[in-house]
This record gives C-alpha cells, structure tokens and sequence, in this order.
C-alpha cells in the first residue's frame, strides 16, 4: 500500500466504520460509545438551553425596563423655596421637556409627577407609586399603552385613573370601580397638613409583563396628579426615551446642558445596574459550569477508544505489516472517537433547539404535574420562562463540543499509530 495517500482516504473511513459498528464480540467498547454519544448529546442540549434561557430571560427583563420605565430620569437641584423649605421641583418643565426633546437621539422628553401614596378599595389596602402623566405622554410608554393584555379603554385616562393588574387583584376591584388614593402630605391647615383622599374611577387596568411594575404602579392625569400633590405649576422629574439605550451615556451631558439650569440624572443602568451585572457574572458562571459538563461527557469517548485501541491490537498489527502508517492508524481512530463527538454534538443541538422552541408548553406542563407554583413573579420579576436562540449561542455550544471531542480523540489516536506491530502479533 501507498506510503503516499492522501489524509482521511476512502479506505480510513471505511476501517473506522467497521470499528464503530456494533459487533456482539465488542459489546463493552459499542457500550462504551453510546454512553459517550448520549452523555455529549445531554450536555450539549443542556448547554444551549442554558445559553437561550439566559439570552431570552435578559431580554425580557431588559424589555420590560425599557418598555415601562424612562431611560433617563432628570431633576432639579435641591433649592430652598421662599417658604424656607427645600425642594426639588421644576417650575419650567416645558421648557426643559422641549428642550431635550431637540437633543440628536432623544425621542421623547415628558414631565412627570411622582408619589408614594395608600391605595384603598373597601377593606383592601395596598401601597402602590403614583405617576403623573399626560395623555398623550402615556401613549408613549410600549409596556402601558400596548401591554401584553387590559381592560378598558386608555381613551378614557382623563377621565379616571390607570392601574397594574397586580394593584387591582391586591385591592380585589375591576373595571369601573373606585379606588382611593391616601397622601399623608395633603391639605395644609392651622392644625397642620392632614391626609388627602381622593376617588377615582378605574378606566384602564394594564399587565406590562414585569410583576413589580403590575403590583404597584398607578397613572393619573398630569393635573390631577399635580392638585394632589401640592405641585401646582411644577413637576418633579422630566423622563427622557431615547433610541438607543444601550448607548444613553452618550447623551448625559447633552441633555443635561439642554435643561439650562443646575440638574442632576438616573438612567436606567443605574436603577437595575446591580441585577443586570449579576445576570452577566451568573451567565458566564453557568457557562463554566456546563463546559465542564461537555468535557466530562468528551472524556468519555477518550475510555472507549482506549477500550478500542486495547481490543483491537491484532487488527494494528496486521494493517501496519500490510502498509498502513501510523498517520492512517491515527487518522482511522481520530475518525473513531470525532465521529461520536459529532453525532453527539448534532443531536444534542436539534434536542436543545427543539427544547428552547417549545420550551413554554414544557414548562406548562411541569408546572401543571408539580401543582403549580413553579414559576414565582413576585420573586423573578417576569411572568414566565422565555427562552430565545440566538446564532452565536448555538454556535459556541457547537465550537465547544466539537474542539473538546477532537482534543481528547487524539491521545488515544496517537497511541494506537505507536503501537508496534511485533509486540501486537507476538502471542496471535
């Protein structure tokens, strides 16, 4: 035989076939590949279910921030007022909203009232934050104006007040009901300031999709919001949606020379900063932590094709007399162990792919045989567990799966090219 053939001829594969092809006389070795192919097939699947679980769950989270939540939240700096208290009020919010609206890459800038208030209905309390919009304003909140399910009609804002779904069912109200709003900083008198309550009607009930948003937030009227409040002729905030959010401290400095007076800011990396930052060192953790899993699964091909290399001596042997050099024994065990590493890698994808697409039945179902309560909002934030395949997660589980296989081929590979046909035939 030709010293001279060409790598991963015709003839290797065909040897390392025969190898692979389950014989009754080699049951332990054709055992041997099946645990490897299984074990790379879970351990990949686990790893993109992993990486779309990740990739959907920030994205979600993320969604939900940006959708419900100004980007940046600008305010005044504290001043004493003519009373001799300190506020920090902003008496031209027209003029500061009109202004960062005209800076490049902001889309909307809007004045804004905010309060922590007592929500009653009946003999249901709850505490829940008040915002002070305008109509045309809340329109422009994704996550309110377009929400994942209401009731009502937002039309109708003016007319009474909005809420989260979670305040309604705390409060146990529904559409057209009446709700109280209780302020400790309310009417001023000689006795001093007693507790405001007003009543309103309930017009629109929201879900934004985030269970802490749906449990507490409430939206009234800009006006309405300003009588009770005491902040007649003023706001307290101006929030700014720009277009890129990821990118929003880029424009810090811009908007905040375009309020023309002392100012100060919050953007949203500051409000969920610390949650996201634990999202991405958790990520690259579990990431670890099951590429250790791939590797350990890999491994297992490395004792197969030792158990290969051992019982199939004499076949060395006899292909070294005839020809054959240690580069097409390496070769033919090389195609021995990869071969398991790749079948077990395509499968693994299509069962992790198929896992993530369906992944919302899946989790009904779980949900369903452990009697619910699988899935806590109050304590994730979001309502369910979204899953989202993303090309470069599936090709890092791919990459990964495939270097480690083709990495721990190769000692056993190279052990079976140095055995030496004398000592192989010796006692045949």
């Amino acid at each position: 035989m030709s010293k001279h053939t060409a790598p991963f001829s015709r003839f290797e594969w065909q040897i390392a076939w025969r190898y692979l092809r389950a014989r009754r006389a080699d049951g332990g070795v054709s055992t041997m590949t099946w645990i490897s192919l299984i074990g790379i097939t879970l351990a990949v699947a686990a790893l993109i279910i992993t990486l779309a679980v990740r990739t959907g769950f920030r994205d979600e989270f993320v969604d939900t921030i940006l959708g419900a939540n100004a980007h940046v939240e600008v305010f005044a700096q504290s001043y004493v007022n003519e009373n001799g208290q300190v506020e920090r009020t902003i008496t031209d919010f027209d003029g500061w909203a009109d202004r960062i609206t005209q800076v490049p890459g902001v889309i909307r800038a809007a004045p804004l009232i905010k309060g922590q208030v007592m929500a009653n209905a009946g003999q249901n309390n709850a505490g829940v934050e008040v915002f002070g919009i305008s109509y045309d304003d809340l329109l422009a909140i994704p996550r309110v104006a377009k929400p994942e399910s209401f009731l009502g009609d937002i039309t109708a804002f003016e007319q009474g007040i909005a809420i989260g779904s979670g305040v309604a069912a705390e409060l146990g109200i529904g559409l057209g009901d009446k709700i109280k709003i209780i302020s400790p900083n309310g009417v001023k008198t000689a006795f001093g300031t007693s507790p405001r309550v007003n009543a309103y009607d309930v017009t629109y009930i929201f879900t934004a999709g985030r269970w802490d948003i749906d449990r507490t937030r409430v939206y009234l009227p800009f006006a309405e919001a300003q009588s009770f409040f005491n902040r007649e002729g003023a706001a307290d905030q101006i929030e700014v949606i720009v277009e890129d959010p990821e990118r929003v401290d880029r424009l810090i400095e811009d908007i905040l020379a375009a309020t023309e007076e002392p100012s100060s800011y919050w953007t949203w990396r500051d409000r969920s900063g610390a949650f996201l930052r634990a999202l991405d060192m958790e990520d690259n953790v579990m990431f670890i932590i099951l590429s250790v899993l791939v590797l350990i699964a890999s491994m297992n091909i490395t004792s197969g094709l030792i158990m290969l290399v051992k019982n199939k001596g004499r076949d060395i042997g006899i292909l070294r007399t005839m020809g054959l050099t240690e580069g097409s024994i390496l070769r033919v065990f090389f195609l021995c162990g990869s071969l398991t590493g790749i079948v077990g890698t395509i499968a693994g994808v299509i069962l992790g792919c198929l896992f993530a697409i369906n992944i919302d039945a899946i989790f009904s179902a779980v949900n369903y045989f452990a009697g619910g309560g699988v899935w806590d909002p109050s304590i994730r934030g979001i309502y369910r567990l979204p899953a989202k395949l993303e090309f470069w997660d599936v090709a890092s589980a791919v990459g990964l799966s495939l270097t480690l296989s083709f990495l721990v081929t190769l000692f056993p590979a190279r052990k079976a090219a140095r055995m030496n046909p004398v000592e192989a035939l010796r006692y045949e």
